[in-house]
This record gives structure tokens, C-alpha cells and sequence, in this order.
């Protein structure tokens, strides 16, 4: 039996424990973490050979819940869990990033690390549990990981920084950062309109924070680590000096070229002479010539900028591209942009819908409903290929969510704007940075659609290239910039402060004074950028649009509901049918009636009223003669209200058949002249008087 080893220590408020030796020990290594009484189990599986004719280091990371975790059962027909959901995939993201850098260049052992969700307290934010997870499984593996790495979330309250806050703590701050003991790898948060300052005081105090959890996986691994992989990554000098000789010229001629297509095309024709010539080369690998020759395109463009401090398209390294911003371009819809910057362009439409189009969410901590959606799409055509169509992928919902972040904290809440909000980000042009062009464009099609945001919100995409001490920190990155350099640093904010700032580092040579003037050349973009919004539109409009649904409250009595609903709903589907209105009725007693013009909601509001207005006694009413009886006759006199007429009220004079006085369909004039019981009881003989 596999000796079971564990370490443990209080951090924050609640104790974290790390466990190894219990369970799945045919991984590569397999670790259980606890936090409170949030546990998540970590798996790493790593092929023992590398996978052949491949390019790229094939790692999966999988964040997986488990509604048993909570004491829930799923939801749908099934009965069990489906396909990952957007949370799942998001800290799948959230931990992939990271952990990728740190893996030498050259491994291409397929490498998978599942986590998954046990016991879940319903307070302590999971991610963070599985990030740690991961590192502690990825360190006593064996496997040639540079790690371990250390993660923590940090709140803001207006004067201290707060370790880990519970899920629903308010804090004006929601800042994920993880890194090594000398370096910060990777920040993720939503703020709420906070200086430059404050956060990246916040990375530093994250970072602090972690140490000790990564001193506790390094103890851990000095007594129970696997044997280190034996790895060694040759790099073939001769085939290297060769290529660099008859290559290095031509690539870069062909980074002189600003446009992406042309310079892609010219590229792309480098790449086939290569192709063809060492098709044929015996024992030579035509993947590993492609490795080498990426390499050298990637110091051609790297040398530009740190000695000739000049970029692919010619820019300052801290110029912006050219913007171009349209709103009200689409005709039929609530708001809408067309935001352009440089080779980057999105279609951003914005739609204000009612409190049935919130999204339903089903998560471990409970189900809840979210009334602002943001949709990223990534279609293949935006950077002139052809794919395959589908639903969205990894980096759709995570390009999605960083947007979405970024202009939370300007909405309006949802006593001042009682609407559901969609936005739809559709990229039709990519060349860096499409998240902070759906930053931009979703802010301008708010506004366009008469949404209250408190600011105007863009966002900005940094880089940076460095070697040694000598570094250079680029604004507005193209996608060339983004994949050859060593930072992808997107800041996104309002003129008073960062609403949203994400950063992933490739290196782990990163300062402070690297990241605060990073921040700082950021801030300058922004306002950049605000300004030249601001040309389109620099408030939101005082009006809603005329397709725009407008909605009317009014508020009945608890004991009304069930009359407006009627049974089985046939009576709201009849008030809806009839005005054309949407109507939402809560337990309450709250009734929202929605509709694209007032006449609709105007009507809706009418059948409604004829529903729970009561009848006044004395009052004379119209109506119509709905059923005989023997005893009297009905009639519906007040909206959907029938009254009885009694026999002894149809005439003065004596009646001996209710039918010699009325039929049915006949219109009368009615009085009311009392209540029995809830009925109404009603008189042609006075209505005559």
C-alpha cells in the first residue's frame, strides 16, 4: 500500500492541505487538494514518447465539476453532467496559461491534467483550489516542468487588499494572479474602475501571497517527488547556421511589408521553397527544419525592435493604429458599431430583451440568473481562412468573458434599467487584439442603444520583446507581435480607471518596472482610443430606439395573479395574443409588460385592469348576454366579469321565462346592486331608471 504523504498550513482564513498516495496511483502523479471544504482532485498523465510529426507541445488541461460536490443533481433529461460549461471552461483557460510556459522548448510528450471538483462549500472559489492542485501534481510527477507555481485571488475594499475572498464577498476588486517564487505568470480581473496603481499593487500583494503555498509544494516534492524525466533538447547548429544563411534576407524583406496578407503571402512562399527542398533529405525532419526556420523569423523580428526600434507596420512602439468608429449601421437592430483599428474590425450589436431572456445558470454554489451576456465570434474568414463552423470554442468564451469583464462595472443597475442585455462581438477582420476591438465596439453599441453605462470603456492590447536587461514594450500589438514576443498584456478601462486587465507572460524574467510601465503606456493608448470613440458617440443616447422594446410596471394584488394567469396560462396567452405585449408577472405581485410600441402596451394594460378592476355597486355597465338559466340570466359586463341577472330583476312587471325578456347574444344595460359571496349581482330593471 503507497504510503500516504501531506502537508498543510493556514492561509488566509481557512486551511489549505496538499495529499498525495491515496487515490489514482496508475497517474503519472495524482495529488488531492483542500481548501475549507472545497476539495479538488488533480490527475497528470504524460506519454512516455513524443508525439511524432507535431509542432507544438500537445497539452490539455480539463477542469471538471461534479454536481455531487455541492449535494445537487443535475438538471435535463440526462440526469448527468454534460458538456463543459462556460466556468469550466474558463478555468480550464485560467490554469492552462500559466502552467504551458514553464515546459522546455522542444517536449512534445502528449501531456493531460484533469481536475476535478469533489466537495464544494459553496463559498471558496474553486479555481484557485485547482490551480494550486495542478501545480502540486505537475511537481511531483517528474515530468520536465519549470514549475512549481503558486495562485490566489485578491479583493479590494476601498483601503486593504483582501486573500481569497468568498464567492459572494462584494470587493471592488476580482483579481486571479499566479506565478513561480521569482515571477508573475498570469493575471486575470474585473475591477471596478481602479487606478493603475491599485492594481498593480494588487498583482505584488497576490504574488506575495503565494509564496508560502509554493514553499509548501516544494517540501512536499524534496520527499515524495518522482524521478525526474530524462529530456534533452538538441538543437542541430549546422541545419540551424544553414537556414539562417539562406533564409534570414528573404524573411526579412517580407516583415518590410505592412500589409498582413501580402506579408503572409510572401512568407508563406519562403515556406514552400523550404518545403521542397528538404522533402526529399534523408533522416531529416521536415517539422523540425519548420521549427528552426519559425525561430529565426521570430529573432528577425524581435532584432527590429529592440536595436532599429522598428515594428512590423512601421509604428512608434507606442503608436496606435488608425480607428475608424460607425454607430446606428444597422437598421433593425437595438444598437449597433462597426469598430475598425487597423487590420482588426468587429460588428458589435447590442439587444435589450426582458427578464425571460436572462440566462439560467446552473452552478455548484446554486442556480441564479444573469441579465448581461456577451458573446465573442471568431469566424475563420477574419484572417482570410477556411474552417470548420461550430460552437465556441475555448478561446471564443474566454476572449468573451475578458470583454464582458471590462464593462461590467459601468452598467446600470437593474432598478435604473430594468432590461436583460445581449451583446454580440462578430470578428470580420483579425490582426491582433479582437477582445480589445470587442471591448470598444460593445461600448458603443450600448450607448447607441440608449443603455445608462457610467463611462465610455475601450481597451488596448501591450507587448513586450525582451532580451537580457534590454527590453521594449509595444502598444496596440499585431497578432505577429502577440506570438513572437513575450507578453500578451490587455488593459481595458474608462477615463477614471481599469475595469478589466488580463496578462499572460512567456518568460519568467518579467519586473514590476516592466508591468508599471506597461500600465502606464496602456493608460495613454486608452485615452487614445476614447478619444477617437468619441467622434461616433460620446454618451449614451437620452432615448431608446424605435425598435427597442419599451416596458410599462404596474402592480396588482398577490390574489390577482392567479386571475391574469388563468388556468394553465390561457388567460395571459390571450392578453399577449390580443395586445401584442410580453408580459412578465412576478410572486410579488410586480407585472413588467413589454412591447416594441405603447399601443400594444397600452392594450396589454386595459385586459389586464378588466381582470382585477372590481365592479362599483350602483354603477351602469354594458353587456352582453352570455347563458340562460331558468333562475336568470349572465352577462358579461366587465371585461372577462360576468354578473347574474336574477329573474325578479329582468322587469318590473312579472316574468315567467327569463327568455321572454332577454336571449342570449342580446346587449343590455346592467346594474350592479351588490355582492354574494364573490358573485356579482346584477339588474336590467334599475338600469332602466
Amino acid at each position: 500500500m503507497t504510503k500516504v504523504i501531506s502537508r498543510e498550513m493556514n492561509w488566509g482564513e481557512q486551511t489549505l492541505k496538499i495529499e498525495t498516495g491515496k487515490v489514482a496511483k496508475q497517474a503519472t502523479a495524482s495529488t488531492i487538494v483542500s481548501y475549507g471544504d472545497t476539495v479538488i482532485m488533480a490527475n497528470v498523465v504524460a506519454a512516455k514518447t513524443a508525439k511524432p510529426d507535431i509542432d507544438f507541445f500537445p497539452l490539455t488541461v480539463s477542469y471538471q465539476e461534479k454536481f455531487y460536490a455541492a449535494g445537487k443533481i443535475p438538471g435535463g433529461f440526462f440526469k448527468r453532467e454534460g458538456r463543459p460549461t462556460e466556468f469550466e471552461t474558463l478555468t480550464s483557460r485560467l490554469i492552462d496559461r500559466p502552467i504551458r510556459p514553464l515546459f522546455p522548448e522542444g517536449f512534445k510528450n502528449e501531456t493531460q491534467v484533469i481536475l476535478t471538483v469533489l466537495s464544494h462549500d459553496t463559498e471558496t472559489n474553486p479555481d484557485i483550489v485547482a490551480l494550486i492542485a495542478a501545480s502540486s501534481a505537475l511537481t511531483l510527477s517528474g515530468i520536465p516542468f519549470m514549475g512549481p507555481i503558486g495562485g490566489c485571488r485578491v479583493g479590494y475594499d476601498g483601503k486593504d487588499y483582501i486573500l481569497n475572498p468568498k464567492i459572494n464577498e462584494e470587493t471592488q476588486l476580482d483579481l486571479v494572479v499566479s506565478g513561480t517564487q521569482d515571477a508573475v505568470l498570469m493575471v486575470e480581473s474585473e475591477a471596478k474602475e481602479l487606478s493603475e496603481e491599485i492594481m498593480l499593487a494588487a498583482v505584488k500583494y497576490g504574488h506575495e501571497s503565494m509564496q508560502e503555498v509554493i514553499k509548501m509544494i516544494i517540501n512536499l516534492a524534496e520527499e515524495c517527488a518522482k524521478d525526474p524525466w530524462e529530456f534533452e533538447y538538441n538543437v542541430n547548429d549546422e541545419l540551424m547556421n544553414e537556414l539562417k544563411r539562406e533564409y534570414e534576407d528573404q524573411i526579412k524583406n517580407s516583415y518590410s511589408i505592412v500589409n498582413k496578407i501580402e506579408r503572409q503571402n510572401s512568407l508563406g512562399e519562403i515556406k514552400s521553397k523550404l518545403e521542397e527542398k528538404y522533402a526529399d533529405v534523408e533522416d531529416q525532419n521536415i517539422n523540425e527544419v519548420m521549427s528552426y526556420f519559425k525561430k529565426i523569423e521570430k529573432d528577425v523580428v524581435r532584432s527590429q525592435i529592440l536595436k532599429e526600434k522598428s515594428r512590423i507596420d512601421g509604428r512608434k512602439l507606442d503608436e496606435v493604429r488608425n480607428i475608424s468608429s460607425e454607430v446606428s449601421w444597422l437598421p433593425r437592430t437595438h444598437g449597433s458599431s462597426l469598430f475598425t483599428r487597423g487590420e482588426t474590425q468587429a460588428i458589435v450589436v447590442a439587444t435589450l430583451g426582458f427578464g425571460e431572456d436572462e440566462q439560467r445558470i446552473e452552478a455548484l454554489q446554486g442556480s441564479y440568473k444573469e441579465n448581461f451576456m456577451l458573446h465573442y465570434n471568431f469566424p475563420p474568414y477574419s484572417v482570410g481562412e477556411v474552417g470548420r463552423m461550430g460552437s465556441a470554442g475555448r478561446r471564443e468564451i474566454g476572449h468573451g468573458k475578458l470583454a464582458w469583464r471590462a464593462l461590467k462595472a459601468v452598467l446600470p443597475n437593474k432598478e435604473d434599467f430594468d432590461y436583460t442585455i445581449r451583446i454580440v462581438s462578430d470578428i470580420t477582420e483579425s490582426n491582433g487584439s479582437s477582445s480589445m476591438a470587442t471591448v470598444c465596439g460593445s461600448s458603443l453599441a450600448l450607448m447607441d442603444a440608449g443603455v445608462p453605462i457610467k463611462n465610455s470603456v475601450s481597451g488596448i492590447a501591450m507587448g513586450l520583446i525582451k532580451e537580457g536587461d534590454d527590453f521594449a514594450v509595444l502598444s496596440d500589438i499585431l497578432g505577429d507581435e502577440d506570438h513572437l514576443g513575450d507578453m500578451d498584456f490587455k488593459v481595458a478601462g474608462t477615463k477614471d480607471g481599469v475595469t478589466s486587465l488580463q496578462m499572460d507572460i512567456k518568460i519568467t524574467g518579467i519586473t514590476y518596472q516592466i508591468m508599471e510601465k506597461a500600465l502606464d503606456q496602456a493608460k495613454g493608448g486608452r485615452e487614445y482610443i476614447l478619444n477617437e470613440m468619441n467622434k461616433a458617440i460620446d454618451s449614451p443616447r437620452t432615448e431608446l430606439g424605435p425598435y427597442t422594446p419599451r416596458v410599462e410596471m404596474m402592480k396588482v394584488k398577490r390574489d390577482n395573479i392567479g386571475e391574469i394567469i388563468g388556468k394553465g396560462g390561457a388567460t395571459i396567452k390571450d392578453i399577449i395574443e390580443k395586445s401584442g405585449a410580453r408580459i412578465d408577472i412576478s410572486d410579488s405581485g410586480n407585472v413588467k409588460i413589454a412591447g416594441t410600441n405603447n399601443e400594444s402596451i397600452q392594450a396589454a394594460i386595459e385586459l389586464i385592469n378588466s381582470i382585477i378592476e372590481e365592479p362599483e355597486v350602483g354603477q351602469v355597465y354594458e353587456g352582453k348576454v352570455v347563458k340562460i338559466m331558468e333562475f336568470g340570466a349572465f352577462v358579461n359586463f366587465f371585461g372577462k366579469r360576468d354578473g347574474l341577472v336574477h329573474i325578479s330583476q329582468l322587469s318590473e312587471e312579472r316574468v315567467d321565462k327569463v327568455t321572454d325578456v332577454v336571449s342570449e347574444g342580446d346587449i343590455v344595460k346592467v346594474k350592479v346592486i351588490g355582492f354574494d359571496k364573490g358573485k356579482v349581482k346584477l339588474s336590467i330593471k334599475d338600469a332602466e331608471i
